[in-house]
């Protein structure tokens, strides 16, 4: 971090108290740092804590009214590299969706030019109001970056998820963007995530428990790391990491076949995350089937191959990355996908782990490549696993 310089902007949470570490993890680091507050920010922590630690005046207002000294948030936003709004609570969240200029801190995030972090903390009800949820999934969409409040004790007494991000982990976003952002510069990468529903009728369809959690955290990662991604996705319950992440949503196996061989010609690096059905009905009724006494016989027929059909068109330099989910015979099956579709190397995990596989927010994979070295790695949240997968993907570029 050195001589980048860090804009930090506290709103009044009891979070606020956290942030003196955070500006240490800074100047230790060699950044410049400077702070505003909203007026409410200080009946948490105090500016004189907060100017001591960052070696800067604090700025609260815009302006000095013993000598009338304007703080111009143009200039403040120009001069800042990175704004980090944390502890960010469901007020200023608003404000800043609805482009509120009340204060310094939202009239400078108004203005900045530079990449806006923000860090949620606030009680749990309001954190899962649905007023909180629509703004920050608005200010994702608009390229701001989330770094997500987590579940514990919360200053209310209650526990559950809506206490800050610790100060650690939001340096190292912060570093994270800053020193990884340039590995996968001009890359273009397609990413499948998520299940595929196979339609039986206009309100059934055959499909698995993927959630999409793993596939959407390696396209966040992705994009921390510079390249162009396209995310191509089954029915998820997630939000697009960046509004700088160009996604095409499908339903069906054919959907994301049609998408996956219409693109991979233009790009670079294929990683193949999606859980695409094996089989699809070999009818799809028009109308709702009824009950009836009879049994029901749904005859079902092979989806295509979507990683097997790329492997045969890839290009010297295009990369594909597979996935195998499996119950029995893990290592072997997945030597078998890896050289039946020509894959550079495969992303294992077994539903025998405990938390790994659908659903969970963790996983413990192992990744096998062309001259079949292995390498195993314990559990950890998918966003980690994520930092894995792409780690060796760039190793192998």
């Amino acid at each position: 971090m050195q001589g980048k310089k860090i804009l930090i902007g506290l709103s009044g949470g009891i979070a606020a108290y956290k942030i003196s570490y955070l500006i240490r993890y800074f100047v230790k680091n060699g950044a410049e740092v400077k702070i505003i507050m909203t007026p409410t920010a200080k009946q948490f922590i105090t500016p004189l804590t907060l100017a001591t630690l960052s070696k800067n005046p604090i700025l609260v207002d815009f302006f000095n009214p013993e000598n009338g000294e304007w703080n111009s948030h143009v200039d403040i936003g120009l001069w800042a590299d990175a704004l980090i709004i944390a502890p960010a609570t469901a007020n200023t969240l608003a404000k800043m969706n609805h482009g509120i200029a009340d204060n310094l801190l939202l009239t400078t995030y108004l203005s900045a030019k530079c990449p806006v972090f923000f860090a949620p903390a606030m009680d749990l009800d309001m954190y899962k109001h649905p007023a909180t949820q629509k703004n920050i999934a608005e200010l994702i969409q608009r390229g701001n970056i989330c770094i997500d409040a987590t579940s514990g004790e919360l200053a209310s007494g209650l526990t559950g998820k809506g206490r800050m991000a610790e100060p650690e982990e939001i340096y190292q976003k912060v570093e994270d963007f800053f020193y990884s952002g340039s590995k996968l510069a001009g890359k273009k990468i397609l990413i499948t995530a998520g299940p595929t529903h196979e339609a039986i009728d206009p309100v059934r369809f055959i499909g698995n428990y993927s959630s999409g959690k793993m596939g959407y955290a390696i396209a966040e990662e992705c994009l921390n790391n510079g390249a162009e991604v396209l995310l191509i996705s089954g029915p998820v319950n997630i939000l697009v990491p960046s509004g700088k992440i160009q996604t095409i949503n499908i339903h069906s196996a054919s959907e994301m076949y049609n998408a996956c061989l219409e693109n991979f010609n233009n790009f670079d690096v294929a990683i193949m995350s999606a859980a695409v059905a094996d089989y699809t009905p070999e009818i799809a009724y028009n109308k709702k089937v009824k009950r009836t006494k009879e049994d029901m016989v749904i005859k079902l027929k092979p989806t295509k191959d979507i990683a097997a059909d790329l492997g045969k068109i890839k290009k010297p330099k295009q990369k594909i990355i597979g996935f195998a989910l499996e119950t029995d015979n893990e290592m072997k099956n997945a030597l078998l996908k890896l050289n039946k579709k020509n894959l550079d190397f495969i992303v294992l995990n077994s539903l025998q782990d405990k938390g790994a596989g659908f659903s969970y927010d963790t996983n413990k994979i192992s990744i096998v490549d062309k001259n079949k070295n292995i390498e195993k790695f314990d559990l950890k949240s998918k966003k980690e696993v994520a930092k894995d997968i792409i780690k060796k993907l760039i190793e192998i570029l």
